[in-house]
């Protein structure tokens, strides 16, 4: 007998979420010469707004799931999955989530002035790794992150592709109830995107959930079963992946070809 709905395990529920942040944004143009009046005559240079990302989102995510977050740049993606994280509170509406929810993101905060080795040690222990943990999975992660020689050398030496590896080995060292990945498979090399890819794919298996966002398609549709397309904040389709992969792409990308992805 298939698994309903009713019979699965939620972990993540979003209900009527609204999301707003306040940017810093001046009026009229600018340039050197009013940069310069600004600071000579002490103005503000800036008058605060507030942007209104996520409008009214709701959806159900239940263990085993891999879904993709789609739509363009601005469209409350990123947004979204923090506060799945519980790193930003809702305006309106309410986000439950059961378990540990990890963010990862290529701009995750690290110690730019520590090495890849300290920084290893300090992201495990904040993703509530123990010290024999760490010890045991410390040649593992440096293995999967492919950085080598530079584990000793400051993060502030790495390139963003480098960065990003050991960022998802990191976060990857752990299966968490919840992982969330924003775009951080985006900057690898093509072996790096499968070692990730295969992790996504074992995380799922290990029972957790997994968000990514991510505007490689191809991406989507090799490690997610899953797909929830957002436009201005709003969601357009929530679906298998491969039919809102298809749908999204005969919209914004008409010509692009659409292969069926073979599911194990």
């Amino acid at each position: 007998m298939s698994e309903t709905p009713a019979m699965r395990e939620q972990t993540v529920v979003v209900d009527d979420v609204h999301l707003n942040y306040r940017i810093v944004g001046k009026g009229g143009r600018g340039g050197g010469a009013a940069a310069l009046r600004r600071t000579l005559l002490r103005e503000q240079a800036a008058a605060q707004r507030s942007v209104h990302a996520v409008r009214g989102v709701s959806f159900t995510a239940y263990r085993g799931e891999a879904i993709g977050l789609i739509g363009p740049n601005g469209s409350g993606k990123s947004t979204l999955l923090r506060a799945v994280a519980g790193l930003m509170a809702p305006s309106q509406g309410v986000v439950w989530t059961r378990g540990q929810a990890a963010l990862l993101g290529v701009s995750a905060a690290m110690m730019g002035s520590m090495s890849g080795e300290q920084n290893i040690v300090l992201g495990c222990l904040a993703i509530g790794m123990t010290p024999a943990e760490i010890a045991e999975e410390y040649d593992s992660i440096c293995e999967f992150a492919g950085i080598g020689e530079f584990v000793q050398m400051p993060m502030n030496t790495y390139s963003s592709g480098m960065g990003a590896r050991l960022r998802f080995a990191i976060a990857a060292a752990r299966t968490p109830d919840i992982l969330l990945i924003d775009e951080a498979l985006a900057t690898g090399d093509a072996q790096f995107r499968r070692r990730s890819e295969a992790r996504i794919l074992q995380l799922r298996q290990e029972a957790g959930t997994v968000f990514l966002v991510s505007h490689g398609l191809g991406i989507i549709r090799e490690t997610c079963t899953r797909a929830i397309w957002l436009e201005q904040g709003r969601i357009v389709l929530d679906g298998d992946a491969d039919t809102v992969v298809n749908a999204y792409e005969a919209r914004h990308d008409p010509a692009a070809p659409r292969p069926a992805k073979v599911r194990s």
